[in-house]
């Protein structure tokens, strides 16, 4: 139970904290990690969760659900951000926790915001006491922790990969804000009108969090009518989540976004950058543009032209750093390129093909000659060296279940022509 003080400082918090959920049952989306029977929650109602990572994008219930798992196991819970904290502090969480282990038998959870921000020395002082159990380590990071933390920690821990919150759970957040009359809006005479509502949504990209912050600085800010109603429009919502209202119903925008992603599969430079000028114009993202003609590159232009996948990437770096107008020369040159490339979706074929194989067939052993060892080991297991054979050599490398798969099927188109020849060459059709 909250003391008054605990309910005072509540209550002057921002509106996202006060309506963090407390329970699993109220947690907004990951249902594919958190969903009834799913391994993670099991193991946080049966209290043997062990040390693991979440990352995902911001606002996605990250910290949310470490305050759940505290709860929901009667455990200590400390926070640090790995910013601003060090090894002491690390080093006191640990002795704190190994004490109320001992004497009270109580685990601490520490959640480690932004945790990709450790070093290795920082990172290290923690791996003794993760490993006794000493402490349950809960990292929160926006980065993928395989490439961005030591792997000690990350060896020690199990990674659950959050995703952004689609439109149905973000407005189910910012409905049950406007109506609680405990933590949210609902002891105010409020209309915040539904178009209003679809802008916080569409301005918060999947992050809750922001759509809250939007919402609460609307209604602040916003004074009541004659009749001691705070009316909160879409232009309202536009000025606080700071981002255009489009100017054209939902509809027509992804029928535009759709008219682009479809002229850049057509090859058509005219029309793939009229709908990318439309979409900016109408209020769109022009990075949402960017991040899609990065997609396309390699999904219909591919191996054909693997230089398109470079300039869409670039085109995105540069908009990043330079933004609007000049930002938009870059993205339009890297959306000609990918227009005038020629086309292979090879790449996107072999992509399902490899995916369907895995989830439906057996997980076939690693034939001897290709298992880790040495290179004298591998030879005398039948592992034929590339280089000492010119640099290629005929061997099988796949299970001899999957020996006659073939996932990638090179097009005759562009650079890929070679390609094409070469794997005709050596794989005939019957």
């Amino acid at each position: 139970m909250e003391n008054l003080f605990e309910m005072a400082t509540k209550s002057r918090a921002p509106l996202a904290e006060r309506m963090r959920p407390t329970t699993l049952d109220d947690f907004y989306g990951q249902q594919h990690i958190v969903g009834k029977g799913s391994l993670l929650r099991r193991a946080i109602q049966t209290d043997t969760l062990g040390s693991c990572i979440f990352y995902g994008p911001p606002g996605c219930g990250k910290t949310t659900l470490a305050h759940i798992i505290a709860s929901t196991t009667r455990s200590n819970f400390v926070k640090l951000n790995a910013v601003s904290s060090g090894v002491a502090e690390a080093k006191k969480v640990i002795e704190d926790a190994r004490h109320n282990l001992e004497l009270y038998g109580v685990k601490t959870y520490l959640l480690l915001d932004e945790c990709h921000r450790w070093n290795k020395a920082q990172s290290d002082s923690m791996l003794a006491a993760i490993e006794k159990g000493e402490i349950v380590l809960i990292g929160s990071t926006t980065e993928n922790p395989y490439f961005a933390m030591t792997r000690a920690i990350v060896s020690r821990c199990r990674v659950f990969e959050f995703r952004k919150l689609d439109d149905a759970d973000v407005r189910a957040a910012i409905e049950r804000a406007i109506a609680d009359k405990r933590n949210g809006l609902g002891n105010l005479r409020l209309d915040v009108q539904d178009d209003a509502i679809r802008q916080f949504i569409w301005a918060s990209d999947g992050d809750v969090r922001n759509a809250l912050n939007a919402l609460e600085l609307a209604v602040s800010s916003t004074p009541p009518d004659s009749g001691g109603t705070i009316v909160v429009t879409k232009t309202d919502a536009a000025q606080s989540s700071q981002r255009r209202v489009l100017s054209v119903d939902e509809d027509m925008y992804y029928d535009m976004l759709s008219a682009f992603c479809k002229s850049l599969r057509g090859s058509d430079a005219d029309a793939a950058i009229y709908w990318a000028e439309r979409l900016i114009a109408a209020g769109c993202d022009p990075l949402l543009i960017a991040r899609r003609l990065v997609v396309h590159s390699s999904e219909d232009v591919g191996m054909a032209d693997s230089q398109a996948l470079v300039v869409a990437t670039s085109a995105l770096t540069a908009f990043q750093n330079l933004g609007l107008p000049e930002g938009k020369i870059p993205l339009y040159h890297a959306i000609i390129y990918v227009c005038e490339a020629p086309k292979s979706n090879s790449v996107v074929r072999a992509k399902y093909a490899v995916e369907s194989i895995v989830e439906t067939r057996k997980d076939d052993g690693v034939p001897p000659y290709l298992r880790s060892g040495s290179i004298q080991a591998e030879q005398e297991n039948g592992y034929k060296y590339p280089h000492d054979f010119g640099g290629w050599i005929e061997q099988q490398y796949l299970p001899d279940s999957l020996a006659q798969e073939r996932f990638y099927q090179p097009s005759n188109n562009g650079a890929e022509h070679d390609l094409y020849r070469a794997k005709v060459r050596k794989h005939p059709k019957p």
